[in-house]
């Protein structure tokens, strides 16, 4: 079908997809594993803050005893969700690709990266020398060197990376605790060290890699962008793959020109907000990144030690070690998702089965901490010996919630947002899009600690938090059914034709008109091939047809 739903990727038989079989190649590869490593930026911060805060030395830095109850909780949720406020500074220093390339800006970014963390080792007690440097960067680069056919898959290779990130902070975490002990700097010091040795590794590694091809079309070097699209697919320069694909970002670059000349910023609003088409798919970007944020998933990860303490996790270390066997969990969830299922079962079908088994995990965790309601709010509680199995099923289902999370919302906020957009108001949208989702993912993970207090100190309590998830994410899964269409491979063309129904009908029937119009558009076109190919033919005095 013209610009319809591709099929299914097997990410083993990726030579079946119709692509030139150079075009797999160990370039390709290492540039999207190199910049997907970016990921680890982020997961390295959500793995390793609550780990380096609950240390006794650290406290002692920051003279945490000092404050009260109260104000203790506000520091940890400033310091813990302070990264999310970095990240909108790294989306806006993102803007600096489009003058300086995307090499380049990775290159400034890490060293923003390094610099803040320097500041944050050696804050002397301050809590304001926190983490600079956020990086998104990533998924724009990403998007551009991969084949159409396998971008669901690079954009999960991404978020795979994000885990990797929290898994190695998790597991140096355990082992600073471990072997360290909790005397000295060197506790927190030594697991916080990642963040450098990540943003340098990424840092040499850019050196080996080659400009955006789309970057280069932007700045009008066709002839260096069809050298760098040949290189990157292993390619003759003249290889009609490459460039068709080179005439293809630069046909697009040129239409977005058109489509947005004249166009201002108020104008986009209004094409955003006042066409019924583009208001839904502003509706479904920002209802995507608040209903992920707030089914607790990503606070879960960052606050996850706590966590396992308040489910019945005796012991520092103890609960550092379930901890990291978590991110393990989870970064296997990842790479199973990007490997075999995201494009495999298709969007929305993923989306599904993951915020289901999110419920059913929240509803369960909910549902113990409610039996027993001291967990996390009486200090010198002891769990009973009879109460142990169902502390560790709420353990194992917190574990499930990592693997819905990853098989769900954790990719699909991101490829929602990607894929919506028409070019007129693509930039825009996204922008907003992605502000909401630092803005709720910050919003998230600063209220957490506070939402986790006692209904005597303003909380909602353990159970009152983990109710709150479970609604959430019964919500989002509802939602999603209703509203979400499947927009797994399809064409900018195609994505509209899936919002040409009436709101309330495309979340469910959305796909089935679009192929129905998709049907008709083919043959359309292999009608109008037909009378072309006739018309030709009679030119050459052959009646026959």
């Amino acid at each position: 079908m013209a610009g319809g739903v591709k099929k299914p990727v097997n990410v083993f038989r990726l030579k079946n997809l119709g692509e030139p079989k150079n075009v797999f190649n160990a370039r390709l590869w290492f540039a999207v594993f190199s910049f997907a490593l970016l990921g680890a930026a982020r997961g390295i911060d959500e793995g390793l803050i609550s780990g380096a805060f609950n240390s006794q030395d650290f406290q002692r830095t920051i003279n945490y005893a000092s404050y009260s109850d109260s104000e203790q909780t506000n520091i940890k949720a400033n310091v813990s969700a302070m990264v999310q406020i970095g990240s909108v500074g790294g989306a806006l220093l993102g803007f600096i690709s489009d003058k300086i390339g995307r090499i380049w800006a990775t290159r400034q970014l890490c060293l923003l990266w390094i610099l803040g963390i320097a500041l944050f080792m050696g804050n002397g007690g301050s809590l304001g020398m926190v983490y600079a440097g956020r990086f998104i960067a990533g998924l724009g680069k990403i998007a551009e060197i991969t084949p159409p056919s396998i971008r669901g898959l690079a954009t999960c290779l991404f978020t795979g990376n994000v885990y990797l990130g929290i898994v190695l902070a998790y597991f140096t975490n355990y082992g600073a605790q471990v072997n360290l002990g909790d005397t000295s700097h060197v506790r927190w010091l030594v697991p916080t060290s990642l963040h450098i040795i990540f943003a340098g590794i990424i840092l040499i590694l850019t050196f080996f890699q080659y400009e955006s091809p789309r970057f280069l079309v932007k700045q009008g070097k066709y002839e260096k962008a069809l050298d760098n699209m040949a290189h990157i697919r292993h390619l003759p320069a003249d290889h009609p793959y490459v460039v068709s694909e080179v005439n293809a970002i630069r046909a697009a670059h040129e239409e977005e020109l058109e489509a947005t000349m004249g166009a201002s910023w108020y104008g986009s609003l209004k094409e955003m907000f006042l066409i019924p088409s583009n208001l839904y798919r502003v509706y479904l970007a920002l209802m995507a990144q608040i209903l992920s944020q707030w089914s607790g998933a990503g606070s879960i990860t960052l606050y996850a030690p706590d966590l396992f303490k308040i489910l019945g996790i005796t012991g520092q270390n103890e609960s550092l070690l379930v901890t990291a066997i978590f991110g393990i969990v989870k970064l296997a969830a990842a790479v199973l998702c990007a490997l075999f299922l995201v494009d495999v079962i298709g969007r929305k079908r993923a989306l599904l089965i993951g915020i289901s088994l999110q419920a059913i995990a929240m509803i369960y965790v909910a549902g113990f901490l409610t039996a027993v309601p001291e967990l996390g709010v009486d200090k010198n509680y002891v769990l009973p010996a009879a109460e142990a199995g169902a502390s560790r099923g709420a353990v194992a289902m917190i574990y499930i919630s990592g693997f819905g999370w990853a098989l769900g919302w954790n990719s699909m906020q991101y490829l929602l947002t990607a894929e919506l957009f028409p070019l007129r108001i693509r930039a825009l949208s996204t922008s907003i899009a992605m502000t909401a989702h630092f803005a709720n993912q910050y919003g998230s993970t600063r209220a957490l600690p506070n939402m986790l207090d006692p209904a005597s100190k303003g909380g909602l309590s353990p159970k009152g938090t983990f109710w709150f998830f479970a609604a959430t994410t019964i919500v989002g899964g509802i939602w999603t059914y209703l509203f979400v269409p499947e927009t797994a491979g399809r064409s900018l063309e195609s994505m509209d034709r899936l919002f040409a129904l009436p709101w309330y009908k495309i979340g469910r029937h959305g796909n089935e008109d679009a192929e129905l119009k998709d049907e008709a558009m083919e043959e359309k076109e292999s009608g109008s091939f037909h009378v072309d190919e006739v018309e030709d033919k009679m030119a050459e005095g052959d009646r026959r047809v």
